[in-house]
């Protein structure tokens, strides 16, 4: 836990500062959010290969190498904000998140008895959400301080602490695919119509964020320019405090249903409310200090949402399958990060940050939308092809005595 707390604050105090210093060294706003709409599409690539290097290496020496690449490289920032520098390193660093994200989710599903799976991840998520509501300040706080460069070398650090930490980790292996008996001929449902529903409500949220952790502290400074960079960092640790606490209530209330997704619809509901509250706030310039209860409301149902699709996929996946669903969820947690920091970063150029976050509103809107049609759905139509359900429709029904077939 420490080395990926460790990992996880060489992310979090990078995440809001290098796009600011792009801006801040006169770079466009498309740059900044390119910065990290490299670095998710860094990371989603190597969470598609992450599976397969957990069987062949473990778990050990994968999350030690991925400790090193996101740590090691923030020196690279200090060479320049120009966009082959800003968006190179930050590749790098992307290739190291992605195979940590996939890898300690993938651990705990591995080590974790499937009845305390909720509670497992719900105490991991406040971890990682500790992290992220300390380092995430940090960063901002620092380079206002002091300067960017005393940010990389922190960020460094932390990657270090990291991997010699990592020595810590089991040393195991994920579990093997095995190989499909030739004799069965029993139908299966393909993966991807597991995970789809949950997977895309998680990227609704994850698209809000692309644009909350690179443009709130801008947002903010337009509303407050002597107090913005520090509230816009307060606000990312606000989203990530509420989405801890809110993670952890949700896997106890899983573990106590005995099934996930009772929270899913109230959480995408009300973060609806949340990101529009952002908007318009940042639109009629209203105090600043209401932007603070939209991030509440935001953060605690992306919380929310983060364990139940997580929890709703492992549900669904036999246990050698756990690898290949962590790294779903991890590809469109960070693939919609990385989709809202470019694209609605694009947004932000051509309608400013208003704009932005009225587009996350209505893409968690569309989530919402998807998550109570499939639930409705859910209630006339099996998702697996070879649950009790159609095991039963393929019992014949005795024949009455006495009557014979025509």
């Amino acid at each position: 836990m420490i080395a990926v707390v460790s990992a996880f604050g060489a992310w979090s105090v990078l995440l809001p500062v290098v796009p600011l210093a792009v801006l801040d060294s006169g770079g466009s706003a498309t740059l900044a959010g390119a910065t990290t709409g490299v670095f998710m599409l860094a990371t989603v690539l190597t969470q598609m290969a992450t599976p397969m290097l957990l069987r062949i290496f473990g778990y050990r020496p994968i999350m030690a190498a991925s400790a090193l690449l996101l740590g090691v490289p923030a020196l690279g920032h200090m060479l320049g904000d120009a966009a082959p520098i800003a968006l190179g390193f930050s590749a790098l660093r992307g290739i190291g998140f992605g195979a940590l994200t996939v890898s300690e989710n993938a651990l705990i599903a591995e080590i974790t008895p499937r009845r305390l799976l909720g509670k497992a991840t719900g105490i991991f998520g406040l971890f990682i959400g500790a992290a992220q509501m300390a380092f995430l300040p940090v960063g901002l706080a620092v380079a206002a301080a002091y300067n960017y460069n005393v940010v990389y070398l922190l960020a460094a650090g932390l990657g270090l602490l990291g991997f010699f930490t990592c020595i810590l980790v089991p040393q195991i292996k994920a579990a093997p695919v095995g190989v499909p008996d030739p004799s069965d001929t029993t139908p299966r449902a393909p993966m991807w119509k597991l995970v789809l529903v949950p997977a895309l409500a998680l990227m609704s949220f994850s698209v809000s964020y692309g644009v909350a952790s690179n443009f709130i502290s801008p947002a903010v400074r337009e509303l407050d320019p002597e107090r913005g960079a520090v509230l816009g960092g307060f606000m990312l640790s606000v989203i990530g405090g509420a989405g801890m606490i809110a993670r952890y209530v949700a896997g106890v209330v899983a573990d106590r249903v005995g099934k996930p997704g009772t929270l899913m619809i109230p959480a995408q509901a009300s973060s609806v409310v949340g990101v529009g509250l952002i908007a318009a706030v940042l639109w009629q310039e209203w105090s600043v200090w209401l932007l603070v209860f939209g991030t509440v409301i935001y953060g605690a149902g992306f919380g929310i949402v983060q364990n139940e699709a997580l929890l709703s996929m492992f549900d669904r996946l036999p246990r050698e399958r756990l690898s290949e669903g962590s790294a779903v969820w991890n590809i469109f947690y960070d693939g919609g990060t990385g989709l809202g920091s470019t694209v609605l970063g694009a947004v932000v150029a051509m309608s400013g940050y208003k704009g932005a976050f009225a587009a996350g509103a209505a893409i968690i809107a569309v989530g919402l939308l998807m998550t109570a049609a499939d639930l409705a759905l859910g209630k006339t139509r099996v998702s697996e092809l070879n649950d009790i359900q159609t095991r039963l429709r393929r019992i014949r029904r005795p024949r009455r005595p006495g009557k014979e077939p025509r």
